[in-house]
This record gives C-alpha cells, sequence and structure tokens, in this order.
C-alpha cells in the first residue's frame, strides 16, 4: 500500500506543516478537509513553529498582516504575536482578532515590564494593552515625555542596600547621573562600565557600574556580580557552547544558596526562565546564558570580571525604550557594550524601572538585598 500524506499519523503531518513558511501553510491547509482538520487544531497547531520563525527573524511575511481573518489559524497565536512583534506591525499593519480579556491580559504581562501596570487603572486589559503599545511607540521614535514625568531607576549600593530613584524624564541621562554618583564615591578617575542585561519587546534593561582591581574588599560591590550573574549559574565553557546546550538551558532550574553582601546564609533559590515579560530571542534562555552572542553578562571567569576585575561603587539600574535603531552598532566600541548601548540613534528614552521590575527579572535579589530604600539616604 503506497504511503500518502493521508494516511500518516496526525503528529507527523504536523511536524512537515511546521517547516513550510506561512503563505504556503495557508494554501495547505485548504487542500483538503483532513489537512484543514490538523490546520485548525488547537493541541496540534503547525501554525507556532513558522510564526515563531517570522517573530524571531523580525521581518514578517505579508500574509501574516491578516492571518487574524483565517478560521485555520488558532487565536492563541496571537498571544504570542502581540507579546513578541513590533509595535509598528500591531499598530499600522496587522489586523488585531478578537480575543477574551483573559488573553489580552496574558499579552500584557507577557510583553510589558510589571510596573507599567500603573497605566492600566480601570481599564479594561484590551484597552490598556493598545494604549500603552501606542505610548512606547510614539516615545521609542520622539523626545516626547509628557506620559512620564519623572523616571525611575535603582541603584544596587556596596553594603548590601539598594535605592528607588527618580529623575526628570525631560533630562534623563544615565550617563550623567552616573557620573555624578561616580564623584560622590571618589570613583571619578575611573571608566564607567554599561552591561546588557536583558533584553524584551520595547526595551531593555542596562547596568552601569566601575570595574577595577581595588586594594581591599571594602569596595566591593558583592551585590552588583549577584545581579548580573546569578549565584549557581556559570556560562558554559566554549566546547558546549552549541544549540543542543541552548536547548539544555531552556529547561534547566537550578536550587542554589545564596550569600548576601554582609557574607550571610540566606534561603536558596530555585531558577526558572524569564516567561513573563518574554525576553527577545538574544536572552531566551534567561536568566540562564543564551549563546549568539547577544548576552554580553559573562566576560570574565570565576569570581571576576574581564580583565580580573571587580565591580565596586554601585550599580545603577535602568530601562532604555528601544526601536529600530537601537540595536543597531555605534562607534568603534565592543558591539552591544558601555558606550555602544547609551550613545548613537535610538538610545536616548528611557522608562521608569521601579522594585516591581527588579523582583520580575532577578527574584533571586529579594534575599540577597538587605535594606530597600525609596529615594536618597541610607534608610536609618
Amino acid at each position: 500500500m503506497p504511503i500518502t500524506i493521508e494516511s500518516l499519523p496526525v503528529e507527523l503531518v504536523t511536524t512537515i506543516l511546521e517547516e513550510l513558511d506561512l503563505a504556503s501553510l495557508i494554501v495547505v491547509s485548504y487542500l483538503s478537509r483532513r489537512l484543514h482538520d490538523i490546520a485548525s487544531d488547537r493541541s496540534l497547531n503547525p501554525w507556532r513553529v513558522p510564526i515563531l520563525r517570522n517573530l524571531h527573524n523580525g521581518s514578517y511575511e505579508d500574509c501574516m498582516k491578516h492571518l487574524s481573518v483565517r478560521t485555520t489559524v488558532p487565536r492563541q497565536n496571537w498571544i504570542e504575536v502581540l507579546s513578541m512583534a513590533h509595535p509598528q506591525f500591531l499598530l499600522l499593519d496587522a489586523t488585531l482578532p478578537n480575543m477574551k480579556e483573559a488573553d489580552w491580559q496574558e499579552s500584557f504581562q507577557r510583553r510589558f515590564l510589571p510596573g507599567w501596570q500603573k497605566w492600566k487603572r480601570d481599564l479594561r486589559w484590551q484597552e490598556a494593552f493598545k494604549r500603552l503599545l501606542i505610548r512606547v511607540w510614539h516615545r521609542s521614535s520622539t523626545t516626547c515625555t509628557a506620559e512620564e514625568s519623572w523616571t525611575k531607576y535603582i541603584v544596587l549600593n556596596k553594603n548590601g542596600s539598594a535605592n528607588e530613584l527618580e529623575a526628570s524624564s525631560r533630562n534623563y541621562n544615565p550617563l550623567a547621573i552616573f557620573n555624578d554618583m561616580k564623584l560622590q564615591s571618589n570613583l571619578a578617575h575611573l571608566e564607567t562600565h554599561i552591561r546588557l542585561v536583558v533584553q524584551f519587546a520595547d526595551v531593555r534593561i542596562l547596568a552601569l557600574g566601575v570595574l577595577n582591581n581595588p586594594r581591599g574588599a571594602f569596595t566591593v560591590n558583592k551585590n552588583a556580580r549577584a545581579f548580573l550573574h546569578p549565584p549557581g549559574i556559570e556560562r558554559p565553557s566554549d566546547k558546549k557552547d552549541t544549540a543542543e546546550n541552548a536547548s539544555s538551558l531552556s529547561i534547566y532550574s537550578a536550587s542554589i544558596a545564596s550569600v548576601s553582601s554582609e557574607g550571610r546564609h540566606v534561603a536558596s533559590y530555585a531558577y526558572e526562565r524569564l516567561t513573563r515579560p518574554i525576553p527577545a530571542p538574544s536572552h531566551a534562555a534567561y536568566p540562564f546564558f543564551t549563546p549568539g552572542g547577544g548576552d554580553k553578562r559573562w566576560l570574565g571567569s570565576g569570581a571576576t570580571e574581564e580583565d580580573g576585575r571587580k565591580w565596586v561603587g554601585g550599580l545603577m539600574l535602568t530601562a532604555q525604550i528601544t526601536g529600530p535603531q537601537t540595536n543597531a552598532p555605534w562607534g568603534d566600541g565592543p558591539f552591544l557594550q558601555d558606550l555602544d548601548l547609551v550613545v548613537g540613534f535610538g538610545r536616548n528614552q528611557y522608562a521608569s524601572f521601579t522594585w516591581a521590575d527588579l523582583d520580575c527579572i532577578a527574584p533571586w535579589m529579594k534575599d540577597i538585598i538587605t535594606k530597600r530604600i525609596d529615594g536618597f539616604g541610607l534608610g536609618n
């Protein structure tokens, strides 16, 4: 008996359909009743892989604009589209589907930082999602700060505490703010180093600090190290830095016992991949290491950074709004490091980074930070 596609198991047919591009899959889904049923099945869902392929590549097929009108495409796929697609595509090109409020809430939480839920107020999730998406797209392409007069940021101090501070959004410049911090800490003679912690659909989290070879441990900021390199997680060796290793990282969960900056033993923490919000493909395995060159948190080895240096003084954390030109290389310095992250086109707009956002992207720091302070001061 000859083998035809009609005689194959539905799981195998689904795997074959997943290899098609969206335009071909649309055509194939109408070729027979069986293919139509397989394409429409929520559990098999052969649309997910080609849709994710489009989202990860950043350039979308034309047929994706009106994919929501296709009855063969399960609505669940649009949660991922809304969570990861470019704002301009969602606002100007795509025909958005009718979805339940629970699906709009899920899309909101997968796309935006927790601190941004303040904009929801008493709105429905659908309206809140669209309004915030418009606001983010507007701010990424203009210098307007009317929606947020004050921008919040967090500083991890060398004594184990942390401050949530704010500055005027109109003149917000994290590099200038950090230079003032260095001057107050007698570190103005040292170079500022900037690290990309994690990137999302609309923002990326930056950490500004100072690397040095201190004579003693007094100026060393152990919390900075713990934030950038979660205790117990190490970058795999170059020999193991493969796609197979990336797959293993995606399901890896580590349980460790953290040590605070004061050396006291704190509760263990089980690491899991961040899913709300969803990191960009360059940081898909966050907080674990993501191969591919976009994850720049591990530039040293052991307990030190590059050239055997350590983080000293305070570490400033801020959220930078991303746009089409944000990830384009700028200048002669290293890509996605230091000044390349804050100097150039598409790098001048910032959003608030709050306690809720810190707890979301670095939940292990809850037991490591000894004191949380709103505003300046020591919290006495």
